[in-house]
């Protein structure tokens, strides 16, 4: 689904960067499954034969990835048992089950990927990478083509990473489309997965992550995303939990959204390590979730207050 972007405007946003900065959001928590992995999901399920669409799917995810796994095996008839980490949102796993999915529940991202691999193999089952793969990147780059079509002369773009799959689809369209327009990637300050492993050369494996952003907080980063990411995207840069918190706040103060952490990670970069890189830049946002229940978003938005006095 094509989702809206639209100029941010507010007395707030004023305060906090440079007046001649424009700001633009692209909306993707308006996606269907409330995430941009509906994109990366359908590409790859879309495209599966008849004979492997009987067998069905199977994926890993603290969340997003398996709602967005689950929708897509729908829209195409196909069953989906899921693998979702014990640490996984209980609204999450419910809307999971909404679109028809059997969840299985692992201890942590390694298990959860070993389950995948076994219910692959026993069951002939489809494994959907939540970001890895040409599929995957072509299903986000739509989002990266939507976004230029609709916030013409662009100067940069910011792009929540995790895995890397969506900001490997976004920077590769944003950079076929533009010389000129720069494209930043955020990673939280506990599961910054994407600048270690530019660091170290490559994708590794057997990361620890801590962070409120948990699904930007990925086991592992893989070739196919990395090398995209390493190809295309001109800076990356670290926000922390209370950052993101903070960005979580002003979105719905001023914005009227309810997002996830990782759907205010790029909020929070422009606030934060950007803010005076990007000063008068025209700059792109992407608002890419808000899987989060009421209890623990009032939770999030509700410390950023007691800290800041905000009303």
């Amino acid at each position: 689904m094509r989702t809206p972007v639209h100029e941010w405007h507010g007395r707030e946003i004023a305060q906090r960067i440079c007046t001649s900065t424009t700001v633009v959001l692209k909306l993707e928590l308006f996606q269907h499954t409330g995430t941009f992995k509906a994109r990366g999901a359908v590409s790859v399920v879309g495209l599966l034969d008849a004979d492997a669409r009987r067998r069905g799917v199977t994926a890993v995810s603290a969340g997003n990835h398996a709602i967005a796994t689950a929708y897509a095996a729908q829209c195409f008839d196909c069953s989906a048992k899921v693998v979702m980490m014990a640490s996984a949102n209980a609204a999450r796993r419910q809307r999971a089950k909404e679109y028809s999915a059997e969840v299985v529940i692992a201890k942590d991202g390694a298990t959860a990927f070993a389950i995948a691999q076994e219910l692959a193999e026993r069951e002939g089952r489809h494994f959907v990478h939540p970001f890895e793969g040409p599929l995957v990147a072509q299903g986000t780059a739509t989002l990266g083509l939507e976004l230029m079509e609709q916030a013409p002369q662009l100067d940069a773009v910011i792009v929540p990473i995790g895995g890397g799959g969506l900001c490997a689809g976004v920077s590769t369209a944003v950079r076929l489309l533009s010389e000129r327009c720069r494209v930043y990637g955020v990673e939280p300050e506990g599961a910054d997965a994407m600048h270690r492993s530019f660091a170290a050369g490559g994708p590794l494996t057997g990361l620890q992550n801590t962070t409120i952003a948990d699904s930007l907080a990925p086991p592992m980063t893989t070739p196919y995303a990395y090398e995209l990411c390493r190809k295309n995207v001109h800076q990356l840069v670290r926000v922390s939990d209370s950052e993101i918190i903070d960005a979580m706040a002003l979105l719905f103060r001023e914005m009227k959204l309810a997002v996830e952490p990782a759907g205010a990670a790029s909020t929070a970069a422009l606030l934060g390590p950007l803010r005076t890189e990007l000063e008068g830049k025209k700059v792109g946002l992407i608002v890419c979730g808000a899987n989060i229940d009421i209890e623990s978003f009032s939770a999030h938005v509700r410390s950023s207050i007691e800290r800041s006095g905000a009303l």
